[in-house]
This record gives C-alpha cells, sequence and structure tokens, in this order.
C-alpha cells in the first residue's frame, strides 16, 4: 500500500480478488487545501516586447513600444513595490496590442542611466522620483508674471547636479522684463541660457540642443512651460492656463508627467510646482551644485561647514573682496540650514 505523503489517495478502480495493484495504479490527488505555488521560479521574459513609458496616471502606464505601438500597461503583481516613472524602459507581455479595452503587464523595469528625484519638502520622509533616464534639465523662468525665484533656481541646479544631468536655463516672457539682472546671478555656473518672448519666437537653437537628448522641463505654475512646449512639438498640444492678477501665481494645467517627442529626442513636461524639496541630497552634494563656491571652498580650512558662524571661510573672503556673490553665497547657506548641517 502507499506510503501516508499528505495527500488523498484512491484506487483508480475497485481492486478485485487475486489482482496484483502497485503504486501505478493510484490516484493522488493534490490537497484541496494547499495555495503555494509548484515553484518559486518566475517566467524571464527574454522575448518580452520592449518600450518607454510616455505618461503615468494612477495605476495605469501608457508605454510606446519599439515598433511604434502605443499601449496601456500595468504594472505585474512582482514590480508593484518598485514602482515605474515616465521614461522607464520596461519589458511588455500579456495583451500588448493598441486596441481599445487591452491591457497589457509590466513584468521588468531596466536599469535607469539617472533618476530625477524631489521631496515635497524637507520634512518628508522619503523621495519621489519624477522622471528615469533623462539627461537634460530645462529650467523655466519668466522674466516677469509671475517673479523669477532665484533660489528655486539653485534647487533644480543642485537636483541637476546630483542626478547628472545637464542643466539648461530658459526665460521666457523676455517682452515684459529684461532677465539681465536675473541671469548674471548664476555666471559660476556651466549654464546655457536661452531668452524667449512672443516678438522673437526663434526657437532654432533651443531645438537643436534638445536633438539627441531626454530633457526634463521644470518650473513653477504660470512660467509658459507648457506653452513652449507646444511650440517645440505642435502635434502634442497640451492645456495652458492663465496667471492670477491677484495672487501673482500660476494655475496647475498639468497633472502628470508626460513624455513628448521631438525631432531626434523627448522632451518631458512636468506639472508645475512651487517647492523643490531637497531631502534626498546631502550638504556635499549640495556644495557640488554652485560650482563657483565648490571651486572657491577648495582654500577653506578643513571641516570647513561654510556657514556664517565658520572661523576663517574663505568663501566670506571672497564676497567681502567681491570676488563671490553675496547672494549665491546666501542662498547656499539657506539651503544648507533646510536640509540639515554638513556633516
Amino acid at each position: 500500500m502507499a506510503r501516508d505523503v499528505g495527500v488523498e489517495l484512491t484506487w483508480m478502480f475497485e481492486p478485485g480478488p487475486g489482482m496484483d495493484l502497485d503504486e501505478d495504479d493510484v490516484r493522488i490527488r493534490p490537497n484541496p487545501k494547499g495555495s503555494k505555488p509548484r515553484t518559486k521560479r518566475r517566467p524571464t521574459h527574454e522575448n518580452a516586447l520592449m518600450g518607454m513609458v510616455t505618461e503615468v496616471h494612477l495605476a495605469r502606464y501608457r508605454v510606446l513600444t519599439d515598433d511604434g505601438r502605443e499601449v496601456l500597461a500595468t504594472l505585474a503583481k512582482e514590480l508593484r513595490n518598485k514602482g515605474c516613472v515616465t521614461c522607464d524602459r520596461v519589458a511588455l507581455a500579456g495583451e500588448v496590442s493598441d486596441e481599445k479595452g487591452a491591457l497589457a503587464r509590466i513584468v521588468r523595469i531596466e536599469p535607469r542611466s539617472s533618476e530625477l528625484t524631489r521631496s515635497s519638502d524637507e520634512s518628508d520622509v522619503g523621495d519621489q522620483t519624477i522622471v528615469a533616464n533623462a539627461d537634460q534639465l530645462a529650467i523655466v523662468m519668466a522674466a516677469a508674471n509671475p517673479e523669477p525665484k532665484p533660489r528655486l533656481v539653485d534647487r533644480y541646479l543642485v537636483a541637476a547636479m546630483h542626478a547628472g544631468l545637464r542643466p539648461i536655463l530658459i526665460m521666457t516672457k523676455c517682452d515684459l522684463a529684461d532677465p539681465k539682472d536675473f541671469v548674471s546671478g548664476f555666471e559660476g555656473f556651466d549654464l546655457k541660457v536661452f531668452r524667449h518672448s512672443k516678438e522673437s519666437p526663434n526657437l532654432s537653437e533651443l531645438k537643436e540642443l534638445l536633438a539627441g537628448h531626454t530633457t526634463v522641463f521644470v518650473g513653477h505654475s504660470g512660467v509658459g512651460k507648457t506653452s513652449l512646449i507646444n511650440l517645440l512639438a505642435p502635434d502634442y498640444v497640451r492645456a495652458t492656463g492663465e496667471v492670477n492678477e491677484v495672487t501673482g501665481k500660476g494655475k496647475h494645467t498639468s497633472s502628470s508627467a508626460k513624455a513628448i517627442p521631438v525631432p531626434g529626442g523627448w522632451i518631458v513636461d512636468t506639472p508645475g510646482v512651487r517647492t523643490f524639496g531637497l531631502k534626498g541630497i546631502d550638504a556635499i552634494g549640495l556644495l557640488k551644485g554652485f560650482a563657483d563656491l565648490d571651486s572657491a571652498s577648495a582654500d577653506c580650512p578643513r571641516d570647513c561647514s561654510h556657514l556664517a558662524d565658520a572661523p576663517d571661510c574663505e568663501l566670506d573672503v571672497l564676497v567681502a573682496a567681491k570676488k563671490l556673490s553675496a547672494s549665491r553665497l546666501d542662498s547656499f547657506r539657506r539651503l544648507v540650514l533646510a536640509i540639515g548641517s554638513i556633516d
């Protein structure tokens, strides 16, 4: 008789007298209460169709496949704790179709070459990844209406340096005010600056810089970021809003990051933000975001904090000699105090 192995054993037929039965004549029924899979090995999906995430909305992902189809997908169960963002390279399985009602599964997320992250403010516990695999960051500021924010630009520059992205400063609405004084505050950076206005809407130089790259457009609401993108990619027009005349603030029109193709590259329109937290960046990385201060700090004493109470700080000496911008040093120190002291 077969041994008891924790499953129900029954004869395939009722044995008669004189019949010689063995284990081949036993039908083994699996335990109906068992729920464990037969194996922990998961399929590798080596031949899965590859694509890039162009937009994320709630738990649905719009993916442009390598063969040119735009499909809607959801994350496979084993990836739900990892998350997926715009410009991620992913592998698709299941119902990979651009027909209405079809829903594919994202079964693999390829390693990222870069991550642009932010926190809502310095009190946030974790960071939020906005875009993956970008190589340029276009910081859009208005010369007026609303007024440009130099310290917000500083935060964008630090985030760009931390993520390994090339920063670009784009000044819009230059027909309303001259941004010369504002731009002069960033002379210490290796920063390409573009000026745009309704009177001179030529974007050929900017288009050349965007070709061959994935560029993330960031800026607070009302600076004309989405309007500029609509000019760069007229086939993908997004909604725009007006600046409130009372508060001087713009209205949020983009609710999610969306990758938009341009000749030879991609641009990513992101929702306008009024704050850009740097919780995940330490002060060493913060100082590298200020190229002029970083190079000047080489002559500071060892373990110098570069704060206002730091003894013999070379940065204060250079500011007194008018060789460094006092506003730049003040901006750096304000950010250090916001994210914590230097180690």
